[in-house]
């Protein structure tokens, strides 16, 4: 196989279809750009339902020493705590509950807002300032009253968080956005492929004679179709390289800049879940292209 003349032909097609090109560029980049938001936004979801809980779960804050509420009495004990737990255990209304030291609260809250705040002679808090707890699962979030009625006025507990009145306007807001943003990329994705489809058609009427002649003195399939595989190789590139700097772009200036240094109230996104979108453009990208690309010079590359 002469790859010099593969070769050629690539840089031939890309100027010959330039406009068709740019246009398949631009639109892979705003799509797989809105994947991949949307990708990070289903990470930020799942990590902030991790810290604060879901929609299905409600938090009981048990007793610690010099607790706010005036019915504790001190730290609570295995007594109080044994009570707590199988009042939760006989009720009809829990899933599943587990419960949450001092030390594992201390991590998330370490994790939140830095834990250089908690190092050195003068720590901004310890794990002893914070309250054990006990997370509660609900078989259904429409029927909680019976277990919130029920564990608030045992000995040993402090207060009862309803989950769904915090966290279920900020998952609510980030699903929003994720969805729209999907939903979008899916009406751009079928462009791509419409603009891919025509792409193919049109390089194909050009090389018309010369796939004829190559027809005819007996070359391949695979060798008259691989520059178009590397036509749509090098726009899927381009479009995925667009996309991950759009994407950089919004976890520095949209979450670094904004979120992890203003809005510490939740646990934020980072370079790890970065990789996993772009992973996930890295790997669309291609398939967007090379794999239309395939099943139409099947049928364009006849003559």
């Amino acid at each position: 196989m002469q790859l010099r003349y593969v070769f050629s032909e690539l840089g031939q097609g890309l100027r010959r279809n330039l406009s068709m090109h740019l246009a398949v560029v631009l639109t892979l980049f705003v799509s797989l750009t809105l994947v991949g938001l949307g990708v990070l936004f289903n990470q930020q979801a799942t990590k902030a339902a991790e810290h604060w809980g879901s929609q299905l779960q409600i938090t009981v804050f048990l007793c610690r020493a010099d607790d706010s509420n005036p019915a504790c009495a001190g730290e609570v004990t295995d007594a109080q705590r044994t009570e707590i737990e199988t009042v939760v255990q006989d009720n009809p209304e829990v899933a599943d509950y587990h419960f949450e030291s001092k030390e594992e609260a201390f991590e998330k809250v370490k994790e939140l807002l830095g834990p250089e705040r908690f190092e050195g002679p003068n720590p901004a808090a310890t794990a002893e300032d914070l309250s054990e707890s006990l997370w509660i699962e609900l078989k259904d979030p429409e029927e909680y009253q019976g277990i919130t009625s029920a564990v608030e006025g045992l000995d040993g507990v402090s207060q009862v968080r309803d989950m769904r009145q915090v966290i279920a306007p900020i998952i609510g807001s980030i699903n929003m956005l994720q969805w729209v943003a999907l939903g979008t990329a899916g009406f751009l994705v079928f462009a791509a492929l419409l603009l891919v489809g025509n792409t193919i058609r049109l390089a194909a009427f050009a090389r018309r004679k010369e796939i004829g002649i190559m027809r005819l003195v007996g070359a391949s399939t695979l060798y008259i179709a691989l520059p178009f595989l590397l036509e749509a190789l090098v726009t899927a590139f381009i479009g995925v390289a667009l996309a991950a700097g759009a994407l950089g772009a919004f976890m520095y200036f949209g979450i670094e800049q904004r979120g992890t240094d203003q809005l510490k109230f939740m646990p934020w996104i980072g370079m790890e879940e970065y990789v996993v979108a772009l992973v996930a453009v890295g790997v669309l990208g291609p398939l967007l292209t090379v794999i239309p690309t395939l099943v139409l010079t099947r049928k364009y590359l006849k003559v």
